[in-house]
Formats: structure tokens, sequence, C-alpha cells
């Protein structure tokens, strides 16, 4: 499989997250997450020839999607929210956030994001800066274990990080999920009654968020669509 297959989507909370921004049809909105531009799609119908729609978006999968897109109503920023201050104060009446990773990027094992199928350890959003794999093989047990109990609520964070230092050097999300699993003890389910969650999640969540700076990413960009919106301006969150 390559980046380059045409994943497919199911907007979350599609109709009910552009519900709550009360569109007003002559005004400006923003996608700050184009994803798949399912949110977005659903806004420019709601808008008039006069309406306008800004979208953002680091990963460049979702920067190709929207340039299918071909309406003089909309445009595109390759840039993350936390970019959205670039826009003039009080210029728009809605924001739109949708958190996390999307579909797509999970499905695709080349983006490294999912251990349900084996792939390089790679976690970046955008495809710049640091992987996981080079993150993971250069820090120390501390750094490491610090991350996995503040952004993955790993109780045994210092456990797994030792193995992870202890097995490096790591290139796979699979050689991590089962560096992981051994560490904790995890056995495979005997299909008895419910599955218990994979305990490599936690961990697998925590370093996504570290890669790509999420946390921080949201206060900045939280704060820049308060300085964004007009009065009587509507922010969307689906988190």
């Amino acid at each position: 499989m390559t980046v380059d297959t045409p994943w497919q989507h199911t907007t979350v909370l599609l109709n009910e997250a552009v519900e709550a921004l009360c569109i007003q049809p002559d005004k400006t909105y923003v996608d700050a997450t184009f994803g798949r531009g399912g949110h977005s799609r659903l806004i420019l119908s709601k808008l008039s020839a006069q309406g306008r729609l800004i979208a953002f978006d680091k990963d460049p999968d979702a920067i190709a999607q929207a340039a299918q897109i071909q309406d003089a109503r909309f445009a595109i920023r390759h840039e993350g929210f936390c970019e959205l201050g670039n826009l003039p104060a009080h210029s728009v009446a809605g924001v739109l956030m949708d958190l996390g990773v999307s579909s797509p990027q999970i499905d695709n094992p080349a983006r490294g994001f999912s251990f349900r199928n084996d792939g390089p350890l790679d976690m970046r959003m955008s495809r710049a800066g640091e992987s996981a794999a080079e993150w993971l093989n250069s820090a120390d047990v501390d750094a490491i274990a610090n991350v996995l109990f503040q952004y993955g609520d790993e109780r045994q964070s210092r456990r797994v990080a030792r193995a992870i230092v202890a097995a490096r050097p790591l290139e796979t999300t699979g050689q991590l999920a089962q560096i992981v699993r051994k560490a904790l003890g995890y056995r495979p389910h005997n299909n008895k009654g419910p599955a218990p969650k994979d305990p490599a999640t936690r961990s697998f969540q925590a370093i996504r968020i570290h890669v790509n700076a999420e946390l921080d990413e949201l206060n900045v960009g939280l704060a820049a669509a308060e300085q964004l919106l007009r009065p009587g301006g509507r922010l969307a969150v689906v988190s």
C-alpha cells in the first residue's frame, strides 16, 4: 500500500458540528482541520455567493484532497490550526476544529499511526520534523516515561520506557506494539467475553501527541480562534 491510496473516511458529527456554527450564509468561516473535507463541503453548501470558507490542514494528503474543491468561495492553507492567528482579528463568524487523527491516517499503515497493520514508525501529521522512530531511538528513559504518563495515562510508563530503550533501534509500528505488550505482560484475548483494550494503545496515543505537539498546538489554536471570531461568533470543537 502507498500513501496515495484513497482511504475512506466518514466525517464524525458532520451535521451536529456544522449546525453548532449557526451558519450565516454571507459570512466567513474557518474549518481549522480540513481532513478529507466533510465539514468543509457541508459548510460551503450553506453559504451564499458572498460567503467564504478558509480551511487549514498540515497533512499533505488533506491538501491534495482540498485541491479537488473548485469553488471561488473556498481557500485552503497548508498549515496547522496553530497558525489561525495569521488571519485578521474579528474577521470570521465561526471556527470549526475536529481534533485528533482521521481514519485515513490511522488506516494507512505507511503513516505509522496504528499497530493494526505493520508499517514504518512515523506518526507525523505533517510529514515534517522528527518521526516517532527518530524520537524513540534518541530520547532517554525519563523523557519517554514522562510522555507515556502525561499523554497516555500509562501507569507503568517507566517499565515501558526501559523496554523501548533496551530494544532500540525501533523501526516499525508492529515492533513497538510488541515491546509495549511484552513489558506489560499482555496476553492475547481468549475469545471469552469482551476483549480488553490493547495496552499498546495508550503508548501510541502518547507518542503521537508528543511527536505532533498536539496539546501545544491546541492551546495556541483555541486562543487564536477566540481572537478571530466576530462578536456573537461560534467556535465548535469535536474532541
